[in-house]
Parts: C-alpha cells; sequence; structure tokens
C-alpha cells in the first residue's frame, strides 16, 4: 500500500498532504466543484504504510484525499468518519491538532 506525501513545516507545525497514491494526478468532479490531485500538492514522495502512519501521527495539520489514507487515520485514532466529505466518489478529510 502506497501513499503520496508532501511536507511543509511553517513556524512549529508540521502540515502534511496525503494521499492514496493512485490519485495524484486525477481531477475529481461533483456538480460545480472540480479538485485536481497534484503532483505538487500531495506527490513529494511515496512512502509506505508504516512512514505513512508515523507521519500522519507527527503532523498537527493533515489533508488527506482516498479511502486508504483515511481509514489508516481513523485506524490509529486521527480524525472521525463523521468529518469525512466524499467529492465524486473520493473521500476527504481535514485534521487539526493544536
Amino acid at each position: 500500500m502506497n501513499f503520496a506525501v508532501k511536507q511543509v513545516n511553517q513556524q512549529r507545525n508540521r502540515m502534511l498532504n496525503i494521499c492514496d497514491a493512485e490519485l495524484v494526478g486525477k481531477t475529481v468532479r461533483q456538480s460545480d466543484l472540480e479538485i485536481k490531485i497534484t503532483e505538487s500538492y500531495y506527490g513529494d514522495r511515496i512512502v509506505d504504510e508504516k512512514e505513512a502512519e508515523s507521519l500522519l501521527r507527527t503532523s498537527s495539520i493533515i489533508n488527506m484525499a482516498g479511502k486508504r489514507t483515511i481509514d489508516l487515520s481513523i485506524k490509529i485514532g486521527l480524525g472521525s468518519a463523521k468529518g469525512v466529505k466524499e467529492i465524486g466518489g473520493i473521500p476527504f478529510l481535514i485534521v487539526f491538532k493544536f
């Protein structure tokens, strides 16, 4: 299981953009909404599940896309299924840990 990730460090916060690796390059559409899952936002590098879990645990702001990514975050106690929004069949979740 691979995940595409990009980390951004801002002052004392670590932001993580993470998605199921196969979603990079796709465009998701629903009604008038269009979201591009770009390599520049999500795909700095590809990591395995163990590293993805570590990054999820150590980041303070997390933008997630994809079923496997969100399932992993919920499994380790981050976020909630109640916060998941689906756009064009793809689940999205944002978590803030402060």
